[in-house]
Order: structure tokens, then C-alpha cells, then sequence
């Protein structure tokens, strides 16, 4: 999405809390990085969570008055950036989970005690700077009403924008006898329930990812699960394309993973709740299943079984996830913002944690 908006605004300048430079694609690292004092903090790449109360101040301390259009790409502190007299336009992944949802199983015991005695002041705080936004964008529809929770705001949707055009079925690729799941291996990703699933039913499972909790899963999981660790996009794109399906058990925000697959002409199993429930459709482009359960998700897999799938019927629609139309979309909204203010601002953005240019 950053990238993106970068084609959008190429004079843009990159605001962001801290950066692991080697770590950001070539287009990313080319353009003008301002990073606040918290990339100064000895280990704040490998233990940036352990700082999250900081977080505020290290946003704060940015001001950009010397800009008039502001866009902050946000999934935690970004919109409280300081930008009097721009217009600022949040585009909002989420609002903060582990503020607002029930998710401290994802972080260590240390992590979940700072979190504990510092919870009600953040989010007293994170509400309070949802009023430095002049514009919200949600990712999706289940993000939207996140922000009308949490915030008391309303936003426009404009999904994200996947790869379409590399993440395509390939007429050499055929589908092979093994089903395909991936991410980070955290806690809300449920990998437990899929690997629980597949040790009830037997079929070939292979999983690609990395995280906190990738040896305990390996440890649990039968010798029908294979385990493939980090994988490059060509290889992802090759496991899209040979698996017989996806599967998919976490309760996303939006849930990028899903759109590639589908994308690829890879069937969807995934649970019904979410931003899934705005991507995949239950017998055209996948299975959904209720409950985070491995009995749920075993019986969908046997309802996707009972089908025949083919690359042209779960591909269909993916266009509306494209990189172009994530563009249109950004270019229309922040056309009549500007308009509706009666003046006309540069073309360049500032993103706080993301791009801007002086006026």
C-alpha cells in the first residue's frame, strides 16, 4: 500500500517511528526516510512491542505545519501526528488490536503486564487522537465499524491493494494433492485449529511462515503437516498455485492472503468473520465455516471436496482488489477532500509513517 501511494505522490517524503532499512523494498528505501527518536533505541527493530507506551510521545514529535496534505497509513499510533493546518486523511488498517481486542495471548508475559497498567490511559489517548483526522479510509467494512466503535467516526472503504498481475494462475502450474496455509505464526492466526483439523482428517497439509510460535506448532503438528519456514513471494505464488486450497482460520482485519490465493485461482477455506467475509464467496470462491473450531473446519473442508473448482470461476472479481483501482479510489477521495475545502493543495502527500511534500 505504501508503494502505492509512493506511485501516487513520487515527491513524497516517508515519516515513519523507526526503519530497518535493509528490511524495505528498493522503491521504499529510495525515497526520503524521517524516522523519530525511537530508531536511536538500542534493539527497538527485534523488541519494538515492548515500547509500545512510547509510541505516543514518538509520534508527537513529529510536526509537519510545512505541509497541506497529510496521509497516515495507520494500525497504531500514525494518525495522532501533529499537522496543524493540513488537511489530514487516515487510511486505517485498524484500530490499535491490542488496545481494543482481547488479544494479549499474542505477546509475552512482561509485554502483557506493562500492557495491563498502561491499557486505559492508551486508550484514552488513541481516542483522543482520532480527532487530529479530518478524513478516515477504512480497509474494509469490518474495519469501518471498528472505527465508529472505538472512535465514534465514520470512513470510506477502500480495500488495499494486492498484486493481481503476479499472483495469476499459470496454464504449466497443475493442482497437486496437498492443501496450503500460511502467515505469521502468531496466537490470533489459529494455526492450532488448522493443525487440529488436519490431524483429525489426514490430508497433506504444508505451511509456510515464521513467528513466535512456529516450534511449539511443529511440535503439535502429525506427520501429514509439513513445514516450510520464510518463503519468497515466487515460491508463495507457486504454493497458491499447485495447492488444492487455501486455508485460512484467523479473524482479519482484511486479510491479504486470502485475495492472493484467490487470485491465483486457489479456493479459499476460510473462517466466516472479518474482512474474509468481503473477499471470499461461500461456493464460488471458496468455503467459509463458522466457529474457530478444527470440527467447523473439517466439515468445510469436506463441503470443498464435494465440489468442483475451477481457476476462472474463484478468480472472477478479483480486479477490485488491484493496485490500479486502490489508486483511482485514493486519487477521487483525496480530489474532493481538497475540493471540498475550496482550494487546491499540492499533488504531494505527507504519510505519517508514510509521505509527503512541501508545499
Amino acid at each position: 500500500m505504501l508503494e502505492a501511494l509512493l506511485e501516487l505522490y513520487p515527491e513524497a517524503t516517508i515519516y515513519t517511528l523507526f526503519c530497518e532499512r535493509v528490511k524495505v523494498t528498493a522503491s521504499v528505501a529510495a525515497r526520503r526516510i524521517v524516522t523519530s527518536w525511537l530508531d536511536r533505541v538500542p534493539g527497538i527493530y527485534g523488541h519494538y512491542r515492548n515500547f509500545l507506551p512510547l509510541f505516543p510521545a514518538a509520534i508527537g514529535s513529529f510536526n509537519l505545519q510545512d505541509f497541506d496534505l497529510v496521509i497516515s497509513s495507520c494500525h497504531a499510533v500514525a494518525k495522532a501526528v501533529k499537522a496543524p493546518g493540513a488537511l489530514h486523511i487516515c487510511y486505517c488498517h485498524t484500530p490499535m488490536r491490542y488496545l481494543w481486542d482481547d488479544e494479549t495471548g499474542n505477546i509475552r508475559l512482561h509485554q502483557r503486564l506493562a500492557l495491563g497498567a498502561t491499557r486505559a490511559a492508551l486508550q484514552s489517548w488513541d481516542r483522543r487522537s482520532a480527532d487530529r483526522v479530518d478524513h478516515f479510509i477504512a480497509n474494509s467494512e469490518f474495519v469501518r465499524n471498528r472505527i465508529r466503535q472505538y472512535y465514534g467516526r465514520d470512513a470510506d472503504v477502500i480495500f488495499p491493494p494486492v498484486d493481481i498481475r503476479f499472483f495469476a494462475p499459470s496454464s504449466e502450474t497443475a493442482r497437486e494433492d496437498f492443501y496450503f496455509a500460511a502467515g505469521a505464526m502468531v496466537s490470533y492466526k489459529r494455526f492450532d485449529v488448522i493443525l487440529e483439523a488436519f490431524r483429525q482428517i489426514g490430508r497433506p497439509l504444508l505451511v509456510a511462515g515464521t513467528g513466535p510460535e512456529f516450534h511449539q506448532l511443529q511440535r503439535r503438528a502429525g506427520p501429514n503437516v509439513r513445514f516450510l519456514g520464510w518463503v519468497s513471494d515466487s515460491e508463495l505464488r507457486e504454493l497458491y498455485r499447485k495447492a488444492r486450497a487455501f486455508v485460512f482460520a484467523a479473524r482479519e482485519d482484511f486479510g491479504i492472503m486470502p485475495v492472493e490465493a484467490r487470485s491465483c485461482g486457489c479456493p479459499v477455506i476460510g473462517l466466516s468473520d472479518g474482512g474474509v467475509l468481503e473477499t471470499i464467496r461461500d461456493g464460488v470462491s471458496g468455503v467459509l465455516f463458522e466457529t474457530q473450531e478444527a470440527e467447523a473446519l473439517a466439515k468445510a473442508i469436506g463441503r470443498f471436496e464435494s465440489k468442483i473448482w475451477s481457476n476462472e470461476q474463484v478468480r472472477s472479481g478479483v480486479e477490485e482488489f488491484s493496485r490500479e483501482r486502490f489508486k483511482e479510489q485514493i486519487r477521487r477521495f483525496v480530489a474532493e477532500k481538497i475540493q471540498g475545502l475550496g482550494g487546491a493543495a499540492s499533488e504531494g502527500t505527507a504519510e505519517a509513517t508514510s509521505v509527503g511534500r512541501r508545499t
